[in-house]
């Protein structure tokens, strides 16, 4: 089934007005986004997973036991996996993604966009 929304162009959407910035060095600041993001897609994660274990367990139908040992089945899951990845990386990278934007397709000065080069 192909999906037509396009997560990997969504990821590089910006919001209006500039982002706010915590430290004086622009690649500890993209480093903290990244991490941010990870850490936010992981706990949403983990609590759906937990209460998908504790609804299947309770109702007899699997055992966490069995979710620990599976192994995909097909190339079909395998593909779906894969593809799930792809847009998972991309909301994480999105911070980089845009300050390559930035570089690519500038709205600054040529010594702006070396200054930019010189911090990351």
């Amino acid at each position: 089934m192909e999906n037509p929304i396009d997560y990997i162009g969504i990821a590089g959407n910006k919001p209006k007005g500039k982002r706010p910035y915590f430290f004086d060095d622009p690649a500890v600041e993209r480093v903290l986004n990244i991490t941010m993001a990870v850490g936010m897609e992981l706990a949403v994660a983990r609590e759906r997973i937990d209460t998908l274990e504790r609804l299947l367990e309770e109702k007899g139908i699997l055992s966490r036991e069995e979710i620990t040992n599976y192994v995909p089945t097909s190339k079909d899951i395998e593909s779906q996996r894969q593809q799930w990845h792809s847009e998972y990386i991309s909301r994480i990278l999105r911070i980089v993604q845009q300050s390559m934007e930035e570089v690519k397709n500038p709205d600054k000065t040529l010594q702006e966009i070396a200054d930019d080069i010189n911090q990351m």
